[in-house]
């Protein structure tokens, strides 16, 4: 198991094992952060290696390992 998927599951809030652009703008939210569903989207474009428009826990893991 990901060293990150604890992360993971917090902020996959309907627990479909990806993480959608919806799901990263209520986390953004969360921490003061806002972030526009386009930004949200966007973001994901840059670590969706599968072209799905979602992030799941080995993209999100060589996201947060390559930082």
């Amino acid at each position: 198991m990901s060293e990150y998927a604890a992360t993971f599951e917090l902020i996959d809030a309907d627990k479909d094992g990806r993480i959608s652009a919806d799901e990263l703008v209520r986390l953004m939210a969360v921490l003061d952060e806002p972030l526009t569903i386009d930004g949200a989207r966007g973001a994901i474009s840059k670590v969706d290696a599968d072209g799905d428009g979602l992030i799941d826990l080995d993209e999100f893991s060589t996201w947060l390992r390559g930082r």
